[in-house]
């Protein structure tokens, strides 16, 4: 049976810089079409209504999806194999893409986006294999190094996908990711090797214990963990729906400003992930959290600063350095909450967070939109602070909770 301790570092390593490379590009072709749907869907109604109702539920669609069937799909891994739930996800992104850049139907459309994140949901069974084979105590460089291509390629989906739209129609987007997702397939199930999946060990108790079958949650820190995570992505998801409305309203800035600032806050991240794991690999979890709690408190700071700042130089700062101080915070949460389980149960657990972060995702954004129309445009960085606020709270309250281990406790890992 192989785990994290079977292979040598330097193998580790090559599969680790695999799954970075892989989820790199599977992510940017995804990405490849997603600032241009709106353009896409412009054109094929003439309803404002169904217009302004598809550009929404074009993108909360995948999130929904993933969100419903995460956790499933994470027991499936636990059960058969997280490299079959990867190569699962992998051919779905393709089939999924190669359907929309088949169809012109705008319903059509929406239900293949939800069946894209329902059916697809690539990231939690590539975390969860890479679980199976890093040490433990590289975790949270793990989840980091794996954040970190799903932000490059991002990126670089973006722009690629311009390119083609300059060139060419949106057609060929969607052609051309599904075509690199199939790529992706075959390297995967080629070149991956298998982990079988772990098995429970059974244990004899003298008297059985009530409630095993919901160890995973009972006496566990998972839930508060999976809370914290989750306030702390919807604060950062609440400016997004008016983000370009605000940097133009306020500081009367081009377009090439505005997607400078956006594009910094994940620069910021990618420059900083890889960093703050290796700084809290050796923390107990008290640690962690002490320090987390600096991190929010810094996040409140920028974000302030970005609410009452008039100048845009002071603006694009504050942002680059709230994507540096982002990078401390979901890679190094998502470690904790895989310490919380056993190598058998990873994959649920994983995907119980990713489900938490796409949930987070879509409240963050639709609340983030409503609160910006009914309070108005100059309170949006106040509100974010507000939530960083209660996570904070939340933070502090966990410190001090008995269900935490405590810091001369040694996690439970593999």
């Amino acid at each position: 049976m192989f785990h994290s301790g079977t292979f040598q570092g330097s193998s580790v390593r090559i599969l680790i810089y695999l799954l970075f490379t892989i989820q790199l590009i599977s992510m940017g072709a995804m990405e490849m079409s997603g600032p241009f749907w709106p353009v896409y869907l412009r054109g094929l109604t003439t309803s404002e209504s169904l217009f302004s109702f598809a550009s929404i539920a074009v993108y909360v669609g995948p999130m929904l999806g993933i969100m419903l069937t995460s956790a499933f799909w994470g027991r499936i891994g636990d059960r058969y194999g997280h490299k079959l739930m990867m190569i699962r996800a992998l051919a779905g992104l393709s089939l999924t893409q190669l359907g929309l850049a088949l169809c012109s139907d705008i319903w059509v459309i929406l239900l293949l986006r939800f069946l894209q994140g329902a059916f697809a949901g690539y990231i939690a069974p590539a975390q969860a294999y890479g679980v199976s084979i890093e040490a433990p105590s590289r975790r949270a460089r793990l989840f980091a190094i794996l954040q970190i291509s799903t932000n490059v390629g991002s990126l670089l989906g973006a722009v690629v996908g311009g390119l083609i739209l300059d060139y060419a129609t949106f057609f060929w987007i969607n052609l051309i990711a599904s075509a690199l997702c199939a790529v992706c397939t075959v390297v995967a199930a080629v070149t991956l090797p298998d982990v079988p999946p772990v098995k429970k060990t059974p244990v004899v108790d003298a008297a059985p214990q009530p409630g095993r079958a919901r160890g995973v949650w009972q006496g566990s820190p998972l839930m508060p963990l999976l809370g914290v995570m989750g306030i702390l992505l919807l604060a950062r998801m609440l400016p997004q729906t008016s983000f370009s409305l605000y940097v133009s309203s306020v500081f009367e800035v081009g377009n090439s400003v505005t997607g400078l600032c956006y594009g910094l806050l994940a620069l910021g991240f990618i420059l900083s992930a890889t960093r703050w794991a290796r700084y809290f690999e050796q923390r107990t979890q008290q640690q962690t959290l002490q320090r987390m709690s600096w991190v929010v408190i810094g996040c409140i700071g920028l974000t302030g600063v970005a609410g009452l700042t008039r100048n845009p130089a002071v603006f694009v700062m504050a942002y680059f350095l709230w994507g540096v101080l982002l990078g401390a915070t979901t890679p190094v949460l998502m470690a904790l909450i895989s310490k919380t389980v056993d190598s058998s149960q990873q994959g649920y657990v994983l995907g119980v967070a990713q489900s938490t972060a796409q949930l987070a995702s879509i409240a963050g954004i639709s609340l983030g939109g409503l609160l910006s129309q009914v309070y108005g445009l100059q309170y949006t960085y106040l509100i974010v602070c507000l939530a960083y606020a209660m996570a904070l709270v939340l933070i502090v309250a966990l410190r001090y909770r008995s269900v935490l281990l405590q810091p001369d406790e040694a996690p439970r890992c593999d």
